[in-house]
């Protein structure tokens, strides 16, 4: 069906479909499309649970610089950046690795970047119960740069806060120092 459609798309534009440099690009787009939106068929029950601990551990918690690549919904176009996840536990703490699985999950899937920054701070606070959860999103997208405004060097920076991190400044400020970035560091 998508392959299709990514044909009678090739010739609208005024391509022929059938050319050799384009007869099997239906197939490879239906098969990057389908691995660009695989967040779909994932369930965040599946990605955390597994992973949930009872910890007495009641400090910040942050996974920094956290890759990833979505598509934004209005033009189906990448966004990517970096994401920044912390969190404080009441008694529960999640394996750090399922932090990265969640960003992955939510931006395989055709999304804005607000949403985006949202899905994964309310599924942690969910799912954990913390005192608190603060998740920064920094991306560059190309529906701006390369189209409409065209400006090379702008990047959209989303923040969602949620208790500590929203009510207690002191906080939020000791996550944003956390995950400034530093030259010189080699990690």
């Amino acid at each position: 069906m998508i392959e299709q459609l990514i044909r009678d798309f090739l010739a609208e534009l005024g391509e022929d479909p059938s050319r050799e440099g384009l007869a099997r690009t239906p197939a490879r787009v239906a098969s990057a499309y389908k691995y660009l939106t695989s967040g779909y068929g994932q369930d965040v029950h599946d990605i955390l649970n597994g992973a949930l601990f009872t910890e007495e551990y009641d400090e910040m918690v942050v996974v920094k610089d956290i890759d990833f690549y979505s598509l934004c919904e209005h033009h189906l176009l990448p966004f990517f950046g970096k994401c920044h996840i912390a969190y404080m536990p009441s008694k529960k703490i999640v394996g750090l690795s399922k932090m990265p699985r969640l960003v992955e999950m939510f931006s395989r899937r055709l999304q804005v970047q607000e949403r985006l920054t949202t899905q994964i701070a309310q599924t942690l606070d969910e799912v954990l119960q913390p005192r608190g959860v603060a998740v920064v999103v920094e991306a560059l997208h190309l529906c701006m740069l390369m189209r409409g405004v065209e400006k090379q060097n702008s990047k959209a920076v989303t923040s969602a806060m949620r208790g500590a991190f929203r009510e207690r400044p002191e906080t939020r400020a000791e996550f944003m120092e956390l995950i400034r970035p530093r030259l010189g560091m080699l990690l």
